[in-house]
């Protein structure tokens, strides 16, 4: 049973366009929330909820569903909006978003609404959750995977790497990590001052054009490929706004034995937005409505 599946390339790039509209009009509405990374999340939950996950939301609790755990629980409005696209609830409820009262509060909750796995703020979390719902289904002898979303902060985080170091040492391969790497974090880059100026994710033997040579200004997370092969998993580097390139990752984990994997997504913060994009400003802070006009423009069919 599977609810939605299979969608082409091109409606998966029309459902994106959709779901960035909904980011920007409801954190607008709210005058709060987290749209950049909201934004660079929007193509890889695009392509798990409508091209590779096994889900049914009329029956969001079904025991064979895969699993997607969004460790960087701040881009709610992404969560919220691909569940509203895929059924979960209507989308008209988007625009409640960090109202008193709704169920869609500015970090996700579990069951609120149907379709949220794990309840999220911290950050850090989120791996550890997947490998537990993992090695349950092991145990009850279930085929689901899991999928956790992670961000550059989650990256930071010791508890994530103890996740990581556990799931190898288990041979967890029903799970994969996936990166959000934008390199931005509330404080600003996260590696490297001038990524802003990276040469338009090209990638080269070894890495990603760009990730070295400038100065640090928060926590290099380099050589993150090189950290996770470490820990023994199996390590794939994409473009995470090629919908062709994220679904061929994603499919080469599935299949992938003995070893949990890790898609490591290079993204752009506020993807699709010009004025958001690669701007740490709009880590956590809304459009105003002016800038909303000009957001929906650029991102109308």
């Amino acid at each position: 049973m599977t609810s939605i599946s299979g969608a082409s390339v091109p409606e998966l790039e029309r459902t994106a366009r959709r779901i960035r509209r909904h980011i920007v009009r409801m954190t607008t509405e709210a005058n709060s929330g987290h749209p950049g990374g909201s934004l660079s999340s929007t193509d890889i939950l695009t392509a798990l909820y409508f091209r590779l996950l096994r889900h049914d939301p009329k029956k969001p609790t079904w025991p064979e569903r895969d699993r997607f755990i969004m460790s960087k629980g701040h881009a709610s409005p992404a969560m919220y909006s691909v569940l509203a696209e895929a059924g979960y609830f209507p989308t008209e409820e988007l625009m409640t978003f960090r109202k008193l009262g709704s169920r869609l509060q500015g970090h996700n909750i579990m069951g609120l609404p149907p379709g949220v796995e794990m309840s999220a703020g911290a950050l850090g979390m989120g791996l550890s959750f997947s490998l537990g719902l993992a090695l349950a289904g092991r145990m009850d002898k279930l085929d689901y995977r899991v999928y956790c979303l992670l961000s550059d902060g989650d990256c930071n985080e010791g508890q994530t790497w103890e996740a990581a170091a556990a799931a190898s040492h288990y041979r967890v391969d029903t799970l994969t990590a996936i990166v959000d790497y934008n390199h931005i974090q509330n404080d600003g880059f996260s590696d490297y001052t001038h990524f802003a100026q990276r040469d338009g994710h090209r990638q080269r033997p070894g890495g990603w054009v760009g990730d070295e040579g400038h100065t640090v200004n928060i926590l290099s997370l380099q050589p993150l490929a090189d950290r996770w092969r470490a820990f023994g998993w199996n390590v794939q580097e994409v473009n995470g706004h090629e919908f062709t390139e994220i679904i061929d990752a994603l499919e080469q984990a599935k299949e992938h034995k003995e070893q949990p994997s890790v898609v490591i997504c290079q993204t752009t913060k506020g993807k699709g937005v010009s004025f958001m994009e690669n701007n740490p400003a709009f880590h956590g802070k809304a459009a105003t409505k002016e800038q909303l006009e000009q957001a929906l423009k650029e991102l109308a069919d």
